[in-house]
């Protein structure tokens, strides 16, 4: 005890001089003062606000070590290390903000997200976006083991849960996803955009993907689900935005060569170069890729190349060219019956489809910081292309007659622009964002279709260009919207975020398509078919407005329950109503869709440990579009018929959870061990349907269960993965037929699919080998109506790839 007088008179003593350190300083950004920034010790109570001039204080703090966190809505997250000793009295701070890029492409990835097998999440607010609330995810392409030459979706998009994929392309050359309940083919209903700009053949008029970016050209990509039509437009599944490689900022120039050879005859060259010269970067590759592909009589040969260069004179301004080509040439094996399918998926009895691409896209980027909370983004966009099929699309259960095929011809014009203003104010304590934006958006397309000729070749040329046999239109659109969110942040751990769109569309046709009626003949008195032109000039005009609403509640850092209501609608468009398949007829008195999504979930991650994301979402559809089966009353030929079939709902549980089972023990860290799940439940039904036989049926291409999984082991620069994935049987169409003589109709069975990766780095030279369909599991997941069918389009077998990459 009389020792202890004296200490604590020691420590009483001492203590108010521990108090009295002051830290002071003043936060900048690109040289101006920066009011309002958040200064504060994490895990402790010491925090403030930055005064008009910048300047901040943080009075008696007592001696140790703290982290000194700087936050300010749209620049990075300033962080560092402040000890405080005994001898300190005054520390005195000056701290430069680095803001994120004005880029809607630019992702900043932070502490936990920088090792994160792959998967990262959008920050609240990038350049001059909005992703507050927002359900997403942001595949890291350098972060992930897979088999990237061929674009496997299987393997690049496993972590995205509830996705249906289509696997029909071996290659890579065409993308086919869908969500909640969407249509996959060529991933029509995502806004599909590459740095931000739009890339599919008609974005109003026919969404679809003939183009898809070379993943090894490729930094990562964002998928946003149906909230982002606020932003994005009008599309039910959402924003897929694939963002290009810039070349290194701290080189002059860097050249990666990768070569890969693969079976059934895959060759693939990917060269590249990029670097930094002064204020000028630039980035180019150029891929050609070739292959007899698994079945008979198909094949491929490609050839993509792309092109970036961008002027920053200073910290205020930058601008960006972009140019894109790609040119394929496709032998399509076309499609089987079931029981073709059974006895030997690897077959083929059509021996002379061919469908051929050319796409042109060019870009222009602009980004002015006008001060420290007003930045503006201009992109202009435009696509010359086209896409031509030839082939007999007749059905598949019967012989090929050997007679001249079809051809259709559709060649795109189009162009557009959007200018996006971010501002960041403060309203009270708390910094908030509001956003505001325009686009103008124009699409032309022409298409024909008619005889083409009866050989085996791929001679895209018609026998009568100018009479066809069956359809010439052009289809006219135009679009015009104005935008706007803002994210109010009513406290430290809670905001709201209201959005509203207003859009007019414009959709318009004006050609003629053959018609047929039965006459009866001079010299028999039989019926026969009687064709004749039938002349049209549609032009439908609308105008409307919908909005959103999300909600964020971060109970502590990296952790946050998120929830997001938005309306949705897609057009309507012409270029599917006067197409001649014998497969399909279309109503003529087609309508919109309109409908909503809605999200419910929890999100985190901790120290590199584990990363989850647990939702519920609701999308509800009015005047779905789709098709049903009908019969013809004259000849009793069965059809499919594409109409607002009904209203219809899909409901469901997204969730995907991973962690690295050496962090979460503590062990070693110079070994890794990830694992990770993707599940899927979804309850997707037809109701209010005209159609009885509907109500209460499955929404088509909806797999009721789906699994996705895997597990990654490194060590050093050697990594592995395995990946699992099973999906549960589904229909294809809304009848909820079974099978039919057609094949087009039917089930999608149950499959189940493995592959394994390796990947290993030597100072300049990557070693990569892929084993893909590991078990050779036999199996589909597409019924194709058209091309490339009609029936049954088998996915690939095993296969087998190796890639031996240069850096230098």
């Amino acid at each position: 005890m009389k020792f202890f007088l004296p200490i604590l008179l020691f420590i009483l003593i001492n203590l108010p001089l521990h108090a009295q350190v002051l830290v002071k300083g003043s936060v900048e950004s690109l040289g101006e003062s920066l009011p309002g920034a958040n200064v504060y010790l994490k895990g402790t109570a010491f925090q403030t606000v930055s005064d008009q001039k910048g300047a901040f204080t943080l009075s008696s703090i007592p001696q140790g070590e703290y982290t000194l966190v700087v936050f300010f809505l749209g620049n990075k997250t300033f962080s560092r290390v402040l000890t405080i000793g005994p001898k300190d009295k005054v520390i005195e701070l000056k701290i430069e903000m680095e803001e994120i890029s004005g880029e809607l492409n630019q992702v900043t990835v932070e502490g936990n997200n920088s090792d994160s097998y792959g998967i990262i999440r959008l920050n609240s607010v990038e350049g001059t976006a909005i992703y507050e609330a927002k359900k997403n995810e942001v595949i890291q392409l350098d972060n992930i083991t897979a088999n990237l030459a061929t674009n496997n979706s299987r393997q690049i998009y496993a972590k995205v849960p509830g996705l249906n994929i289509y696997e029909s392309d071996g290659a890579g050359l065409q993308l086919g996803i869908g969500a909640r309940g969407l249509d996959p083919n060529r991933t029509s209903h995502f806004n599909v955009r590459q740095n931000g700009y739009d890339i599919s053949a008609d974005a109003l008029g026919y969404p679809e993907s003939y183009y898809t970016p070379a993943t090894e050209g490729v930094a990562r990509i964002e998928v946003v689900r149906g909230a982002a039509s606020l932003q994005y437009g009008t599309q039910f599944g959402g924003l897929l935005n694939f963002v290009m490689k810039d070349g290194p900022e701290d080189k002059k120039a860097k050249v990666v060569l990768r070569n890969t050879v693969g079976s059934y005859g895959f060759l693939n060259t990917f060269s590249s170069v990029g670097g930094t010269l002064g204020k000028w970067n630039y980035y180019s590759f150029f891929q050609y890729k070739r292959g007899d592909g698994w079945r008979e009589n198909s094949g491929f040969d490609s050839k993509m190349a792309y092109t970036s260069l961008s002027f920053k004179p200073n910290e205020r301004f930058k601008v960006k060219l972009e140019y894109t080509v790609m040119d394929y040439l496709a032998r399509q094996a076309g499609g089987l019956t079931d029981a073709l399918f059974a006895q030997n998926p690897r077959q083929s009895i059509r021996s002379r489809n061919w469908f051929k691409v050319n796409w042109n896209l060019f870009a222009s980027q602009l980004d002015f910081k006008i001060n420290n909370q007003l930045k503006l983004n201009l992109r202009n966009f435009g696509l010359i292309g086209g896409r031509d099929a030839l082939g007999n699309l007749g059905r598949i259960d019967r012989v090929d007659d050997g007679l001249e095929r079809n051809l259709f011809v559709d060649d795109f014009r189009n162009f557009g622009s959007e200018l996006r203003l971010i501002y960041n104010y403060r309203l009270g304590k708390q910094e908030n964002a509001f956003l505001i934006g325009s686009r103008y958006y124009n699409g032309f397309t022409d298409r024909k279709q008619g005889l083409g000729s009866a050989g085996n070749n791929a001679d895209f040329s018609f026998l009568n260009p100018q009479n066809l046999e069956d359809a010439d239109y052009d289809f006219p659109g135009r679009n015009i919207s104005v935008f706007a969110e803002n994210v109010f942040n009513l406290s430290d751990k809670i905001s709201l975020t209201p959005g509203i769109r207003v859009e007019y569309i414009r959709t318009a046709a004006n050609g003629y398509y053959a018609g047929n009626t039965l006459v009866p003949d001079p010299d028999t008195g039989f019926a026969r078919d009687s064709t004749f032109k039938v002349f049209e000039k549609l032009d439908r005009k609308r105008s409307f407005v919908f909005g959103g609403l999300g909600f964020s509640y971060k109970p502590k850092e990296n952790h946050e329950f998120y929830a997001n209501f938005s309306q949705n609608y897609r057009s309507i468009n012409f270029n599917d109503i006067r197409v001649n398949n014998p497969n399909l007829v279309v109503d003529e008195n087609i309508q919109d869709e309109r409908g909503y999504n809605f999200d419910l979930g929890i999100r985190g991650s901790q120290n590199k440990k584990f990363n989850y994301d647990v939702s519920f979402f609701y999308l509800k559809y009015r005047d779905r579009i789709g098709a049903i089966l009908r019969t013809d009353p004259e000849s009793f030929r069965i059809f499919r018929y594409r109409t607002n079939v009904a209203d219809a709902y899909s409901l469901g549980l997204e969730a995907f959870g991973e962690f690295d089972l050496l962090r979460v023990l503590e062990w070693d860290e110079k070994y890794k061990l990830n694992f990770f799940t993707n599940i899927s439940l979804i309850d997707a039904r037809y109701q209010s349907s005209e159609e009885q036989v509907l109500e209460g049926n499955r929404v088509e291409l909806v797999p009721p269960f789906s699994i996705r999984s895997g597990a990654t082991f490194g060590v050093g620069a050697f990594n592995m993965t395995y990946q699992f994935s099973f999906v549960e049987e589904h229909f294809t169409d809304a009848s909820n037929a079974v099978r039919t003589p057609s094949a087009v109709e039917g089930i999608i069975p149950s499959y189940q699919v493995m592959d394994l990766s390796m990947r290993y780095c030597y100072k300049f030279i990557k070693l990569e080998a892929s084993v893909n369909n590991l078990t050779d599991n036999l199996y589909f997941t597409r019924r194709a109506a058209g091309y490339p069918g009609p029936g049954i389009i088998p996915s690939d077998g095993r296969t087998f790839f190796l890639t031996l990459e240069f850096n230098f």
